[in-house]
């Protein structure tokens, strides 16, 4: 981890102190940035991160293959994602996958990765999202033409 040249840490036997030399607008931000990183490494040593994501539309699936996780998402061959180091990939369901691990911005990381295979599409919703996303859908042609003038 970087720190910031005035920022100072202090790791103790049961803390870890981040002082600034000052109150200026810089030295606040980068303590509380750093106050904020740490945090996050001890939460993730501690408890660990999950984020989970669903697959929905007919025939979109996921499947293990030891650590790696093949997707079959509508396109002409399967996509195999290879979890990078230190986040643990997990196929719950041939819908439901958690990528787990340490590193807080790693795990957001791969879980955004995967989301851009597929994307949900705006008219049916279909693709790969959070847990509890809402995507808002567009009316489509039906709906627009109906339209009362």
């Amino acid at each position: 981890l970087f720190i910031h040249t005035d920022i100072e840490v202090e790791v103790g036997e049961n803390e870890v102190k981040v002082s600034r030399p000052s109150d200026s607008k810089a030295h606040k931000s980068a303590h509380g940035l750093y106050h904020t990183l740490i945090i996050n490494m001890i939460k993730g040593v501690t408890e660990g991160y999950k984020k989970e994501l669903e697959i929905i539309g007919v025939g979109y699936r996921a499947q293990q293959s030891g650590s790696n996780v093949m997707f079959s998402l509508g396109y002409s061959k399967p996509i195999e994602v290879v979890p990078a180091e230190g986040i643990k990939i997990q196929v719950e369901s041939p819908t439901k996958i958690v990528v787990e691990g340490i590193d807080k911005q790693k795990v957001g990381e791969m879980a955004s990765t995967i989301r851009k295979l597929r994307p949900p599409d705006a008219y049916k919703g279909k693709g790969v999202r959070y847990v509890g996303e809402r995507i808002r859908l567009k009316p489509g042609k039906a709906a627009a033409s109906k339209r009362v003038e």
